[in-house]
Formats: structure tokens, sequence, C-alpha cells
């Protein structure tokens, strides 16, 4: 036999190294999505699963989106803002500002493509939309006004603007200089 026996030593040192390690691994399954957390007011330490506050948590709804973007956003700018040939571009301007906001700052490309759908953003970044242009429609319907919130929204979230062209750089200069 070219094979050594292992002494009964060895046999039980090489079993507690394998109880060992499935120890190891079945305190990495315990934690496995929690975190302990200290509670401020009692100054406890809570332990706080993760996985679980992930699944409890509301998911975005196709229904409510497609219902707060089209029902809402689009329905109520429509309503509102100036219609024609003329009030073209005034509206283009004031719809770029709005998407730049929705896509989270992904401004439309030289090409004309954005590669973002605001149809698909978050609903919360859709009800902070509609609470802002509903807020608009009851207190000025100032298409400027209107313009210089959307621009203002980008400003709060550091998205940035939609620029067609070098015209339009003396006026984001002025309204940054504040």
């Amino acid at each position: 036999m070219d094979k050594k026996k292992k002494s009964a030593k060895d046999l039980e040192l090489e079993k507690q190294k394998n109880i060992e390690k499935l120890e190891i691994l079945q305190k990495a399954k315990e934690t496995q999505g929690k975190q302990l957390s200290i509670d401020i007011e009692d100054g406890q330490l809570k332990e706080i699963d993760e996985l679980k506050e992930l699944i409890d948590k509301k998911f975005d709804n196709p229904e409510e989106k497609h219902s707060l973007f089209y029902n809402g956003i689009q329905n109520l700018l429509l309503k509102y803002l100036p219609r024609g040939k003329e009030f073209a571009e005034q509206r283009k301007i004031i719809h770029e500002e709005k998407l730049i906001f929705l896509n989270r700052g992904v401004a439309l490309k030289p090409d004309g493509t954005r590669g973002s759908d605001s149809r698909m953003t978050y609903a919360e970044d859709m009800n902070e939309m509609v609470k802002l242009i509903s807020d608009w429609v009851l207190t000025s319907q100032d298409y400027v006004d209107l313009y210089l919130r959307l621009y203002q929204l980008n400003e709060k979230y550091g998205y940035g603007h939609q620029i067609n062209d070098d015209s339009s750089n003396p006026f984001f200069n002025r309204m940054n200089e504040k």
C-alpha cells in the first residue's frame, strides 16, 4: 500500500477542520442580506433584514407610470402650453427641459437620439414632475415661469440642460451667476 493510513489523530483533526468550514458557511448563510444598525433614539443595535425590506417596497407599477406620464405630465402641458406653429419653439424648449429631468440628466445627442426613454423613468420622478406642473398651472401659467421651474429642478439634481448651439451659452452663464 502506497497510501498511508491516517491515524485516528489525523482523522479527528480533519474532521474538526471540516466542522469549522461548515460553521463558517452556516454563519455566512445566517447573516446574508442582514445588516446591523444603531437606533439613534435609544442607542441600541438592531438587525435590519435588507432583503425583506427590498421585497416589501412597492415596485414601479407600469399602469401608474403610464397614467402619470400621459394623463398627468403630457396632458397638462398639452392643455396649458401655447398652441400653434408660432409657439412650436417655445414648447420644444420646455419639453426638452422636462425630458432632461425625467431622463435623469440625459440630453439629446447631436444625432437626435437620447438613448433613454422618459416614459420608463422612476415613478417618484414622474410624481415630482406632475407636482411641479400642477403647481405651475394653479399659480401662474406663465411659460417663462414654467421653464425657470424646470431649469431650477434640473440644477437641483445636477442634471444640466439641453444645449443645441452656442447661442444659449449667455443665458446659462447668466442663470449660473447667482
